[in-house]
């Protein structure tokens, strides 16, 4: 399959679901999609496809949060990148960790991290912090306030 062949089999099986398509660069591709569409998404790159999934990565732009799903289509050698974007009235969004068991601690982090909860997913325990940190607190978001006063944490300031 052809990159040309990727993008028009991406239009025409999904094109209702992309709020935005940007060919970056011959390699990489981002597509903007309705977040209810991940779990649709994942499973045709992966399945459909044969897509590897490389992970995904969150990032709080102050406005929204975004959430990356990167994923390598090796034979012609594109990463596409989906994009969802959630408003921070709602951080929330299905789970792939069902359809894509590679999700699964990347999934547990961004959930810890940013505090965007994934739906469905079978195991949320806590990966990273420490046991003490306080709920609904969350160390990478614009908004973080330190909440421990003995703590000394290098935050690049």
């Amino acid at each position: 399959m052809t990159r040309e062949a990727v993008l028009k089999d991406l239009r025409e099986k999904l094109g209702g679901d992309i709020l935005s398509l940007v060919e970056k660069s011959p390699k990489r591709i981002y597509v903007d999609i309705k977040p209810d569409a991940i779990r649709k998404w994942v499973l045709y790159l992966h399945k459909d496809l044969g897509a590897r999934f490389n992970i995904a990565s969150g990032v709080d732009m102050r406005e929204h949060m975004e959430i990356l799903y990167h994923f390598t289509l090796e034979e012609i050698n594109v990463v596409i990148s989906l994009r969802v974007r959630l408003e921070k009235s709602h951080l929330s969004i299905d789970s792939v960790t069902p359809q894509l068991e590679a999700a699964n601690w990347i999934e547990r982090e961004i959930h810890e991290l940013l505090g965007i909860e994934f739906k469905g997913h079978p195991d949320m325990r806590r990966l990273l912090l420490p046991d003490n940190w306080p709920k609904d607190v969350y160390p990478l978001r614009q908004d973080y306030k330190e909440w421990d006063p003995e703590a000394i944490r290098d935050r690049g300031v």
